[in-house]
C-alpha cells in the first residue's frame, strides 16, 4: 500500500489552518449543543404562554410548565439520540469512502457546509410550540453532520503533524476549540445576550423592543454563530492538501461497510489492542462530556449559581481546559498518550468524589469545577494523539469513523448513570455518582490498553 510521506516537520501554516477548524467548531459545540441553543428549546420559551403567566399562582399551573419543560428536554434528547444512531451507521463507511478516495478534505467540508446550514436555519426557530420539533431537528441534522466532519478533521492530524509532535498539535487543536468558545460566547453575551440578570436585553446590538417576545437576542446569535464557523473553517480547504488516495481501495458505499466489517475482524485478530482502546474511550469519553454538560445543572440546583453565573463559569473552565490542554501536549509527547489519560481519569474521579462533600458554598464549586477541567482537555486530546499515533498510515479516516461510531454507541451511558442517581438519592448533586462511576469503568478499561509506541526524541 502506498501513501504519502509523513511529514518530517510540522508546518505552521497549515497547522493553524487546521486548528482554526477547531476555533471555529465553538459556534456548535458551546451555542448550540451546550449553553445557548439547546438550553433555548428547552426554556419557557416553548411552554405555554398562559401558564407560565399562572405559573406563579398556582400550583397547578406550576407543576403542568414543569412537565412541559420535561418534555422539551425530551423532544431534543430524543434528536440526539436519533442522530447519534445515524452517526454510528454511517461515520465509519464515510471515513474508510474518504481514505480510499483521497477525497478526505472534500468530506470534511461538505459536512461543515452542512453544519453551517442547520446553524443558519435555527435562526428561524420562534419561541413558539410548533417550532420546538424544528429546532430539535436542527441539532439533529447539525450533530450528524459535525459528527462526520470531526471524522476526516481528526484523520487529517497526520497530514499537518509529524509522528513525534501528534500529541503537541492534536492539543493545540483542542485548546483552539476551548478559546473559540470562549471569544465568541464573550461576544455573544456583549452583542447580544445580556439578561441574565434580568436587565435588559439585546446587547451592544441594540435589538429592538420585540427581543423578548421574539427571543431575537438568542436567534441573531445564533445567525453568528453560523458565519463564525464558515469564516473560520475557510482556512484548512485552502492551506491543508488532499490526502493521496489509497490505490485499488475505491468502491462504493456498500463495498465500504463489506470492507470494514473485514477490518474489523482483523483487528480482532491482529490488533486487539487498537479495538480495547476503542471501547475504553467510548466509555471515559461519555464520562468526560457529561462533566460539561451536567456541571452546570449541578453548579444551578445544588450550589445556587444563577444563570449569569452558570455563564461566568462556563468561559472560566474554558479557559483552565485550553490552556490545561495546550500543556498537556507536551506531556504526551513526552510521555505517551496513554500515561496522560490514565492520569487525567484519576484525577477526574478525586476531584468529582470531592464535590459529593464540599458542602454547598459556592467557592466550593468553583475549586472543584475548575480542577476537573485541568483533566478534561487532556483526556480528549491524548485520545485522539493515541489513535492518530497507533492508525495505519493511509487509513487513518476509517479509524476514526470506529472512533466517532463507539463514541456514539456509548453517548446514553454517562446520561443514564446521572438520572438513575439522581432518582435512587433524591438530589441532584448525588448525580455526580453516577458520573464518576462512568469514569471509573474506563479508567479499568484502559489498565487492559498497552501504551502506544514511544515517540522519536526530537531536538529542541
Amino acid at each position: 500500500m502506498t501513501v504519502a510521506p509523513s511529514p518530517q516537520r510540522t508546518d505552521r501554516r497549515a497547522l493553524v489552518s487546521w486548528a482554526l477548524w477547531d476555533w471555529g467548531s465553538a459556534a456548535f459545540n458551546a451555542v448550540v449543543t451546550t449553553f445557548v441553543f439547546s438550553t433555548y428549546l428547552a426554556s419557557r420559551a416553548f411552554v405555554d404562554p398562559a401558564l407560565v403567566r399562572a405559573e406563579d399562582t398556582t400550583a397547578a399551573a406550576a407543576a403542568a410548565v414543569e412537565r412541559e419543560l420535561a418534555h422539551n428536554a425530551a423532544v431534543v434528547s430524543t434528536a440526539l439520540t436519533i442522530a447519534g444512531v445515524v452517526v454510528a451507521l454511517v461515520a465509519p463507511a464515510v471515513g474508510r469512502l474518504a481514505d480510499s478516495s483521497g477525497h478526505r478534505r472534500r468530506s470534511v467540508l461538505v459536512a461543515t457546509i452542512g453544519v453551517a446550514l442547520s446553524i443558519g436555519a435555527m435562526v428561524f426557530v420562534a419561541p413558539s410550540q410548533p417550532f420546538l420539533v424544528l429546532g430539535a431537528a436542527l441539532i439533529g441534522i447539525g450533530t450528524v453532520a459535525y459528527e462526520i466532519a470531526t471524522v476526516g478533521y481528526n484523520a487529517m492530524l497526520g497530514q499537518v503533524a509529524p509522528g513525534q509532535r501528534t500529541g503537541r498539535v492534536s492539543a493545540i487543536g483542542w485548546a483552539a476549540g476551548y478559546f473559540g468558545g470562549i471569544v465568541l460566547l464573550v461576544v455573544l453575551l456583549v452583542l447580544c445576550i445580556q439578561d441574565f440578570g434580568g436587565g435588559d436585553t439585546g446587547g451592544l446590538l441594540h435589538l429592538p423592543a420585540t427581543v423578548a417576545s421574539g427571543q431575537w437576542d438568542v436567534r441573531v446569535a445564533i445567525g453568528i454563530a453560523a458565519i463564525w464557523l464558515t469564516v473560520s473553517s475557510i482556512p484548512l480547504f485552502l492551506v491543508v492538501p488532499e490526502a493521496e488516495p489509497v490505490p485499488g481501495q475505491r468502491g462504493t458505499l456498500l463495498s465500504a461497510y463489506r470492507d470494514l466489517g473485514r477490518d474489523v475482524a482483523r483487528l480482532w485478530r491482529e490488533r486487539r489492542n487498537v479495538l480495547a482502546f476503542l471501547v475504553a474511550s467510548a466509555v471515559f469519553r461519555d464520562g468526560v462530556g457529561a462533566v460539561f454538560t451536567f456541571g452546570g445543572i449541578i453548579a444551578a440546583q445544588v450550589f445556587g449559581f444563577s444563570a449569569s453565573g452558570v455563564i461566568l463559569f462556563a468561559i472560566v473552565a474554558n479557559v483552565v481546559a485550553g490552556v490545561a490542554t495546550a500543556l498537556s501536549g507536551r506531556l504526551d509527547d513526552r510521555f505517551g498518550s496513554r500515561a496522560v489519560i490514565v492520569t487525567s481519569l484519576v484525577g477526574l474521579v478525586v476531584c468529582g468524589t470531592a464535590v459529593l462533600v464540599v458542602g454547598t458554598a459556592q467557592i466550593g464549586f468553583w475549586v472543584l469545577g475548575l480542577a476537573l477541567c485541568v483533566f478534561v482537555g487532556p483526556v480528549q486530546a491524548s485520545s485522539r494523539a493515541y489513535l492518530a499515533r497507533v492508525a495505519t498510515p493511509g487509513r487513518e479516516g476509517e479509524l476514526f469513523g470506529l472512533y466517532a461510531t463507539t463514541g456514539r454507541a456509548a453517548a446514553f451511558i454517562a446520561p443514564a448513570m446521572f438520572g438513575i442517581a439522581v432518582t435512587v438519592t433524591g438530589s441532584t448533586r448525588f448525580g455526580i455518582i453516577g458520573i464518576v462511576a462512568v469514569l471509573v469503568v474506563g479508567l479499568v478499561l484502559m489498565a487492559f490498553v498497552r501504551r502506544e509506541d514511544r515517540p522519536a526524541p526530537q531536538a529542541g
